[in-house]
């Protein structure tokens, strides 16, 4: 009886020792150092006329510059209407500015800066949207493309994704031409022409600018925002993105012998097999890791968090299983520490009385960083090995763009200015969809990803949804952020 107390007694000695060490380290639990934004110096704020750019955004809405699956659908006509009206509209900015067209429709202006030592910041904003979904015309509160201005927002396909950046970056850049604004470092403006169908403008810019040795101290584009209601602080919180996932679709194709349904093979032929290979290529998840991006999204914000948030975070060591269940408790929570793996698409038989020659199913990967498209590709050779099949991919993969730095210049510029404008902490964070920006990995090292505009976690849903709009805070809130910006970085 003796020993089985003495192991009692050892036993409660041990978890008292680890509840001390796991209080103290929450007690003391600090975010990773970062650097000093109180020092940045940022420029004042300079006089807009919110009621003209939200007239200008509801005009740039009505613009119909939709980029369809099929090309062939696309209204090229209504990418030059924008242009033409985009040079109607902001007359200083374009005497201030050169234009150049690049892939047909794709925009790239340069103001010049007064001293040529310094490398140019590139600000970007797409020019077209995606289509409304045929038949939910209906759903919307105002027509889609009609701009209407109503409670307090500018409505329409487009107006936050992506016009609202592009107006109000034009808004911020003719406000400081008209006071006879003169940049020390070169402006450049990317205005992408089909972001939404793969970013072949933004590639062919990304070629220009590495044939004329363009090397840039950063490089905007949209990706993140400021979020009210971030689930770790429950708080208002201004995300930016430092770095985004890679992009690839997989073909997975089951060749067979096909021949008339009457008379099926043994094996059911390919529909089944290409059935047991998405079954298999699906369970076999990346496993989540609590590094990269996502990881210091959470470290940088879990000092802010409720207890039982700090007390896992300051604990790691203890509490990693815990804190990666709960994240995958949610698509989007998983999202952000791991590659993910959709099966989006199949085809089989034309008819359904006629075995299939070959079924083909299309896997799409966000290939986190840190991952590679040659690693997807031999996890899911691996989870069907035995099965007959035949991969590849439906085009190049896009790799995961490289991790920006949280300590350069141009972070701090960035971030101080994201904290004033939102009047919120600022933590970076891993942008899982794409944008143009991954293209311009090579011009930059550092690749920042925000849009200077406030939701909530329902009211982002509207983005590529219906009832997309702008509040006129936010239309507000943009053109000051960039018109600050261009004056901060390049004054």
């Amino acid at each position: 009886m003796k020993l089985i107390g003495r192991i009692a007694l050892g036993l409660v000695a041990v978890v008292l020792l680890l509840a001390v060490i796991v209080g103290v380290r929450t007690a003391t639990y600090k975010a990773p150092a970062g650097v000093d934004l109180s020092k940045v110096k940022l420029a004042p704020a300079v006089a807009i006329d919110t009621s003209q750019a939200a007239q200008h955004l509801s005009q740039a809405v009505q613009f119909q510059t939709v980029s369809h699956q099929d090309k062939a659908e696309n209204q090229y006509g209504e990418w030059d209407k924008l242009h033409a009206w985009l040079q109607a509209t902001y007359p200083a900015a374009h005497a201030a500015m050169t234009r150049e067209i690049v892939a047909d429709h794709t925009l790239v202006y340069t103001w010049k800066g007064s001293d040529p030592s310094l490398p140019p910041a590139v600000l970007m904003a797409h020019q077209d949207v995606v289509p409304v979904t045929p038949g939910t015309e209906g759903d919307w509160k105002h027509p889609p493309f009609g701009g209407v201005i109503a409670e307090g927002a500018v409505w329409g396909r487009g107006s936050i994704d992506d016009k609202g950046s592009l107006v109000t970056l034009f808004e911020g850049a003719e406000a400081l031409a008209k006071t006879g604004f003169k940049p020390r470092r070169t402006l450049i403006i990317v205005s992408g022409h089909d972001e939404e169908a793969g970013g072949t403008g933004a590639q062919a810019v990304a070629d220009l600018f590495k044939s004329r040795g363009i090397k840039a101290q950063f490089v905007l584009d949209e990706g993140m925002a400021v979020i009210t209601d971030n689930p770790l602080t429950g708080g208002q919180v201004a995300l930016i993105g430092i770095a985004e996932k890679g992009y690839a679709t997989l073909k997975v194709t089951a060749e067979a012998t096909g021949g008339h349904s009457s008379a099926p093979p043994a094996d059911s032929g390919g529909v089944v097999t290409l059935a047991k290979a998405v079954t298999a290529i699906a369970a076999d998840q990346a496993p989540l890791k609590l590094d990269g991006p996502g990881g210091m999204m959470m470290e940088t914000l879990a000092p802010q968090g409720a207890f039982p948030i700090r007390m896992a975070m300051a604990n790691r060591w203890l509490f990693e299983p815990l804190i990666l269940k709960q994240a995958a408790a949610t698509p989007a929570g998983a999202a952000m520490l791991h590659t993910t793996i959709a099966p989006t698409m199949l085809k089989g038989s034309p008819k359904e009385n006629v075995l299939p020659q070959d079924a083909t199913a299309w896997i799409n990967y966000r290939i986190a960083p840190g991952d590679s498209s040659a690693a997807v590709l031999a996890r899911a050779k691996a989870a069907t090995a035995g099965l007959p099949l035949v991969f590849s991919w439906d085009r190049k993969p896009n790799e995961p763009s490289p991790v920006s730095s949280t300590t350069s210049e141009a972070w701090k510029m960035v971030a101080a200015l994201a904290a004033d404008t939102s009047k919120s902490p600022v933590a970076p964070s891993l942008v899982t969809a794409g944008t143009d920006s991954r293209y311009l990995t090579g011009v930059a090292d550092d690749v920042y990803r925000f849009q200077p505009m406030t939701f909530s976690l329902e009211t982002i849903k509207m983005i590529h949804g219906t009832n997309e709009h702008m509040s006129l805070q936010n239309l507000e809130r943009a053109v000051q952020f960039y018109a600050r910006l261009i004056a901060t970085s390049a004054g």
